[in-house]
């Protein structure tokens, strides 16, 4: 019985290809949530103005890789203390969320966030809150990474 995680840890791309290589993860896809329009596209999520983070929606196997293990390794692949920003990405599409679309999932996200602020000295500023529509980013932004290695953007 598969379940889906969404996280939000700056730009989606090496956050997909992170997930991809993880084994119980059997899909994933890289897209947009917690914003206030319709199917936003990439243009309009990187302008800023539609409050969409970029995200990576997760089907994964609880009894190969539990979630838990997908929490510790969201926070070990990312600076979750940055505010709106992962490197030289700057805004609120680029912060630091996770989603939860159950309530075991809300008490593992919290629980682990508490557990992983003692690795960090400055506070995390990870959101926690409920999945709204995760809206599918365009195709070519879909395993990117992959498709990039293989030369397929050269």
């Amino acid at each position: 019985m598969s379940e889906k995680a969404i996280f939000a840890a700056g730009c989606f791309w090496g956050v997909e290809a992170t997930f991809q290589n993880i084994t119980g993860v059997s899909d994933s896809r890289v897209g947009y949530i917690g914003g206030t329009i319709s199917e936003p596209t990439y243009k309009q999520v990187c302008a800023g103005d539609t409050g969409h983070a970029e995200a990576i929606e997760i089907i994964f196997n609880p009894q190969t890789v539990p979630y838990e293990e997908l929490l510790a390794q969201f926070w070990q692949l990312h600076d979750p203390t940055q505010q709106n920003r992962q490197g030289p990405d700057v805004g609120s599409q680029y912060r630091s969320a996770i989603f939860y679309l159950t309530d075991a999932q809300r008490r593992a996200a919290e629980q682990s966030k508490i557990a992983a602020q003692a690795g960090f000295s400055r506070p995390i500023a990870t959101q926690i809150t409920a999945a709204d529509t995760f809206w599918p980013a365009e195709d070519y932004h879909q395993s990117y990474v992959q498709k990039r290695r293989g030369g397929f953007f050269s």
